[in-house]
């Protein structure tokens, strides 16, 4: 591709300029976002002017619109800074990625409450099975006590002794 005109280039560069300022009002066309790629289709120029070029020496020098892309990139991140998002579909983003970060909080939560209860769960039907065993043992009567063996003489009816 050759060079192109000074008047050529000055008539890009303004077209460019009036697509960056549509495109970072918010005015996206459809299906648009509010990228260099968009930029560039918006301004009827190729985006590959937008980046530096390689010579066949293997020197670098900058493409003929990269200033406007860097402008762009640097007002840009200015908005979203500033807490701004010309493009809806980047708002979105944010916004699903933060309802997304809250929702995991919640579950992380719930879940230790669930751990929490659970614990809990166990503690009680222990509690509950050893009071329904004493409440067993204190119905039923207590069964005789062992019998006592209990020797005697056979010749002079004496106790010798006792067992239990």
């Amino acid at each position: 591709m050759g060079r192109i005109s000074d008047t050529d280039r000055s008539r890009n560069e303004e077209a460019i300029r009036a697509a960056m300022d549509r495109l970072l009002r918010g005015d996206l066309p459809p299906g648009g976002r509010c990228d260099l790629k968009t930029l560039a289709a918006e301004a009827g120029v190729t985006r590959t002017g937008f980046y530096p070029k390689k010579g066949r020496d293997g020197s670098v020098r900058e493409g003929p619109y990269q200033h406007l892309g860097d402008e762009f990139v640097r007002r840009l991140a200015a908005l979203r800074d500033a807490g701004e998002m010309p493009d809806s579909r980047d708002a979105q983003i944010e916004r699903l990625k933060a309802r997304n970060a809250e929702l995991k909080d919640r579950v992380a939560a719930r879940d230790t409450v669930i751990e929490e209860l659970t614990a809990f769960k166990k503690l009680v039907l222990s509690r509950l099975a050893a009071q329904q065993e004493e409440i067993t043992r204190l119905r039923n009567p207590d069964p005789a006590p062992p019998a006592r063996l209990t020797a005697v003489s056979r010749n002079h009816g004496d106790v010798i002794g006792t067992c239990s």
